[in-house]
């Protein structure tokens, strides 16, 4: 079994690469294979009401996957709306009971599905899908239903109801994004991994401690930053509470509109210090003057004009982790993020100052970091040692 391709592929590839700044896939012939031409007119309209790039993003890639999985299981391009039998087929594929799965080598997703989606490297995971990636792929398809100005059977009883029994058949544990933060002196050795005077070197110590310092920002927001979103401030003391303190460079960084904002919020965070120093380094060496802050440089020093993608900036810093004697396999770009929280709670820095910084809107999750750092820190767990 295989995805066939359609004869206007090649439109469609050229209807993408007009929305290359906001879909910098590296897979954009692959896209242009899966997608119909109503799913890339969907998606430039969705471009052209503002949506956001991230959002747009997941969009793409999981109308990409939900288009390839009901090709190959029902012959058919996805039907708009999609009746709840097809829904419910969805579900069963991804969330299949592991214990019946053994006896029953039917149950789940069919062997044949399976294997293309493989060998187009659209399905990585091995076992069933996380209950969150499923959610997510049943959200963008209901968000895209509702964009094509249709009603789903996204909200009914027998949808509900799966989701409910794959929940309490599933035996995976919640896994963090990345298995280990990347805390204060964990970053210190990933910055003496890149501590030459290679362009390269420049941008990753630049990168590393601008996405740390910053609050640990997301991988698409470091991919996303340019010249035109740094705002030079007057230094600051490196103690604010003593006048006599050394002055530090200090710039902020406009975030625009982030995953937890809206389009009106004008959110910037500060930067002080050694990362203000390392990225102007990168910047006037790199000759960097405008456009985007980070991107690709090749092995002979030869900068790229594009930004570097989400998935550049994770492999980057798995780079470096096998370089300073980690191993890559624990660590993921989010680690920056839980990283700082965990180091703020760990230096005694109040929960609210510190999402301040790291934007966090729910309290609950940034919380779980203060948890965790507060009981290793506490006498609770040291009643007999």
């Amino acid at each position: 079994m295989t995805i066939a391709p359609s004869t206007s592929i090649a439109s469609r590839a050229e209807e993408l690469d007009a929305l290359d700044a906001i879909l910098p896939f590296g897979r954009r012939d692959q896209l242009a294979a899966l997608l119909t031409d109503e799913d890339v007119a969907t998606l430039k309209h969705l471009a052209g009401a503002g949506m956001g790039e991230n959002t747009l993003r997941a969009l793409a890639s999981d109308l990409g996957y939900l288009e390839a999985w009901c090709k190959l299981s029902t012959g058919s391009s996805l039907p708009w709306p999609a009746p709840e039998s097809l829904l419910l087929k969805f579900v069963a594929h991804h969330l299949w009971d592991p214990l019946k799965r053994a006896e029953d080598p039917d149950h789940g997703m069919p062997a044949d599905v399976e294997a293309v989606l493989r060998e187009s490297r659209l399905l990585r995971a091995k076992g069933r899908h996380a209950l969150d990636t499923v959610r997510r792929r049943l959200t963008s398809w209901s968000i895209l239903t509702r964009w094509r100005g249709l009603t789903g059977a996204f909200n009914g009883p027998s949808l509900k109801s799966a989701l409910r029994l794959a929940v309490r058949a599933s035996d995976r544990p919640r896994q963090r994004k990345s298995k280990k933060a990347v805390t204060a002196d964990i970053l210190e050795k990933l910055l003496q991994a890149c501590a030459g005077e290679r362009l390269v070197d420049l941008r990753d110590r630049a990168l590393l401690l601008t996405a740390f310092a910053s609050g640990g920002r997301r991988r698409s927001e470091i991919a996303g930053l340019r010249v035109a979103d740094l705002v030079g401030e007057e230094p600051a003391r490196a103690d604010p509470n003593d006048a006599n303190s050394p002055p530090l460079p200090c710039l902020s960084i406009r975030l625009g509109r982030t995953k937890t904002t809206t389009s009106d919020d004008d959110e910037h965070v500060v930067l002080i210090g050694r990362p203000v120093v390392a990225l102007k380094h990168w910047l006037e060496q790199a000759n960097v003057k405008d456009g985007p802050v980070f991107r690709r440089v090749d092995q002979w020093g030869n900068i790229d004009r594009r930004a570097l993608t989400p998935q550049s900036i994770n492999l980057i810093l798995k780079t470096r982790c096998k370089q300073a004697g980690f191993d890559p396999a624990l660590f993921s770009a989010h680690g920056l993020r839980s990283g700082y929280l965990t180091e703020a709670a760990n230096r005694g820095i109040p929960l609210p100052e510190a999402m301040q910084q790291s934007l966090h809107k729910s309290v609950t999750q940034a919380a779980r970091y203060y948890n965790d750092a507060e009981r290793k820190q506490g006498r609770a767990a040291r009643l007999i040692i």
